[in-house]
């Protein structure tokens, strides 16, 4: 068994390459060999959000606060709120992160295939996110 106290792992930006605006990394864990699934809590202040990504073996989030948003490629922007757990399937385009008014923290958790729990695409434009946000609020 393994215990990492709270408080003993520093917070972290999340890096400008992945990330647009301010974001906030805590207590990242993964599990050892031969488990492979690791996460973290993230938290996304107003208007903040990822780029576009895949997981190889699809991602789970956990909405813990505030109000953030959603989206597939192709798909509608889905609200997301405390209490709703995300399923992102093996593959799949999407981004996450904040509304434009209200911070948004979230508990994401993935699998690594191959080293490696992600796949990095480009960023959401500005424009991109202000048409979702003109669309919800």
């Amino acid at each position: 068994m393994k215990l990492i106290q709270c408080g003993t792992q520093p917070s972290a930006a999340g890096p400008a390459d992945y990330f647009t605006g301010v974001v906030r990394i805590d207590a990242p864990f993964a599990a050892e060999q031969p488990a492979r699934t690791g996460g973290a809590t993230v938290t996304f202040e107003p208007g903040a959000r990822t780029a576009w990504h895949t997981h190889p073996l699809g991602q789970t989030l956990l909405v813990t606060a505030g109000l953030g948003w959603v989206q597939r490629e192709g798909g509608p922007v889905e609200e997301i709120r405390p209490g709703d757990i995300v399923w992102i399937a093996p593959g799949e385009k999407h981004w996450h992160g904040a509304s434009a008014s209200t911070a948004m923290t979230h508990i994401a958790i993935a699998e690594t295939q191959n080293g490696s729990p992600v796949t990095w695409m480009e960023k959401v434009s500005d424009g991109q996110y202000q048409a979702r946000a003109a669309i919800n609020g």
